[in-house]
């Protein structure tokens, strides 16, 4: 795509971490240029610089923090638009953009289980844009609706894609240790995680087993049918910044060694209508063989944080393998992985 040709973007929930790193990610993105912002009623109307508190790394790009932040309303100078909004505002303003003619690619979990909407790791199962036009025949709007995972699922789902494909997974097991980057700003309470784990997180065990059979399972005839996967998950809170660790078992269907498992996730490439899009990392699968790898302050930021690292890949005496993987939260996981969510989306003919 020409540079001069940028498809016009918005930011909905701009003032946020997620939306800053959506700000952050834009700048300079080859196919796509930020012309909106919008947010709640308290910003509405006045400079981005004025009412955003900035709480990532570096500064916000100068041409953004003199626009004008809007309402929450589908009338931006956009037609595609990322959505970082709360949970129980992004069920309501959502679909209203999309019954408006926009796409939105939500990082929002409103929609991740319903069943017309693509839950989408675009490495994993971009086949599923096609639900797209199960979404637009069933509501009848012209734009539509595509979600990004949790960002703890994410990093699980990559790994476990190739081994299915290979041996059928059937059963997995996991333990997540879950940055506090990931419960947003201002977060957890030091007082509650300095010094500590916090073993519940609300909703999370409950989404895992849902999203995961949905994005491994296919879409037939224009309707999603789930993978028949078992996942019994234990979930986390613990004092890291950024990244996110899962443990891992995985059964299998079929017999594999650990030899079979590592060449699998060390070949995957990712779907071919992944491949090559400016977000995509060439490898989205990175196999560590150090005994203490991966750790999520040494290997969060692989390929710009968009890789998943797995390590420790072994013999386990209750399943077949058990390993380890580290994403990046906010990257992979929130706003990067909803930017490649909508390069595919240009790629496919769905936004233009």
């Amino acid at each position: 795509m020409e540079t001069h040709n940028k498809i016009p973007v918005g930011v909905l929930g701009a003032t946020g971490a997620v939306g800053q790193r959506f700000i952050q990610l834009l700048a300079g993105h080859p196919w796509f240029e930020v012309t909106a912002l919008a947010a709640s009623e308290r910003s509405a109307g006045k400079r981005y610089a004025d009412v955003c508190k900035w709480v990532i790394p570096g500064d916000p790009p100068p041409v953004v923090g003199e626009m004008v932040v809007q309402p929450l309303e589908p009338n931006l100078s956009a037609r595609l638009v990322f959505s970082a909004l709360p949970a129980d505002v992004a069920r309501e303003i959502e679909p209203q953009f999309a019954q408006a003619g926009y796409a939105v690619c939500t990082n929002a979990s409103p929609h991740r289980a319903v069943d017309d909407v693509p839950l989408l790791i675009p490495e994993v199962n971009a086949g599923h844009v096609a639900l797209i036009e199960t979404q637009r025949a069933g509501r009848g709007w012209p734009g539509l609706i595509v979600a990004s995972p949790n960002c703890t699922i994410t990093g699980v789902a990559l790994p476990l894609k190739p081994l299915d494909v290979a041996f059928g997974v059937r059963k997995v097991f996991m333990t997540s240790m879950q940055a506090i980057s990931g419960a947003g700003y201002p977060g957890v309470a030091s007082l509650d995680i300095l010094d500590n784990v916090v073993p519940y997180i609300p909703g999370e065990e409950e989404k895992f087993p849902q999203e995961l059979r949905k994005m491994l399972g296919h879409v037939v005839d224009g309707r999603g049918v789930d993978a028949g996967i078992v996942l019994s998950a234990h979930v986390n809170r613990v004092p890291v910044f950024d990244g996110h660790t899962v443990s891992l078992s995985v059964g299998f269907e079929h017999p594999a060694t650990v030899e079979d498992v590592i060449a699998a996730l060390r070949d995957f490439r990712g779907t071919e209508a992944s491949r090559g899009l400016p977000s995509a990392p060439e490898h989205p699968l990175l196999v560590r063989m150090e005994p203490d790898r991966p750790q999520p302050r040494r290997d969060r930021d692989a390929a710009g944080g968009m890789a998943i690292s797995v390590g420790r890949v072994r013999p386990c005496p209750l399943l077949d393998v058990r390993m380890t993987t580290v994403s990046h939260n906010t990257l992979r996981g929130a706003a990067s992985g909803a930017i490649l969510n909508a390069e595919l989306l240009v790629a496919t003919g769905y936004v233009t």
